[in-house]
């Protein structure tokens, strides 16, 4: 696939991921806000079927106005290296993050959202240029950090009420960790695999 396609294909992929937040909250507005059970309450057995839908529901359109920028943005970076290696760093960072809200989040708290997949796609972003030692990522990451990292380490502030910050951090962690999980190994004579 050529740069063009590969760009091609993650712009539509992105643009289709924010269409179907924005869908899912028309939906839960239109419904008296029915899917915003699907968050995730910490440390109850029944909720971790919740892990995944979490990271796709929101509490009210400026909820999920305030992701859809970095989420586009960030996930178009993250899928220019391609479409099924982006999946396995979305998954990765998705259930690691809700399971991380599982165990730390304030008990009879409920957490949803996709910020947890933006921190996790961030961290992802910042590291593996290094992780991969590629001069290109490198300025990826060093890029990303300095347009987006007071945003970031505003959001991983404690003292911020009704953002969780635990499902930041959580994300953040996840993301780094997928950055080794995923990474393309050099084989002898340079080539990636």
């Amino acid at each position: 696939m050529s740069g063009g396609d590969r760009a091609r294909a993650a712009a539509r992929l992105m643009l289709g991921w924010v269409a179907l937040l924005w869908l899912l909250e028309i939906v839960d507005a239109v419904s008296g806000h029915a899917l915003d059970g699907l968050g995730i309450t910490p440390r109850t057995a029944s909720e971790l079927v919740d892990v995944v839908p979490a990271a796709f529901i929101h509490f009210g359109f400026a909820h999920v106005a305030a992701n859809s920028v970095p989420l586009l943005v960030l996930g178009f970076l993250a899928a220019l290296g391609g479409l099924r290696r982006f999946a396995a760093i979305c998954a990765l960072i998705i259930v690691a993050d809700g399971l991380g809200v599982w165990l730390i989040a304030p008990a009879h708290s409920n957490t949803a959202g996709a910020s947890g997949l933006i921190f996790g796609l961030f961290g992802y972003l910042i590291v593996t240029g290094f992780v991969e030692r590629r001069p290109l990522g490198i300025l990826v990451g060093v890029l990303v950090a300095a347009v987006w990292g007071m945003s970031i380490l505003t959001g991983l502030a404690p003292t911020q009420t009704g953002i969780s910050w635990q499902g930041h951090l959580a994300g953040l962690i996840s993301g780094v960790g997928a950055a080794f999980v995923v990474r393309r190994r050099v084989r002898p004579g340079g080539l990636t695999s």
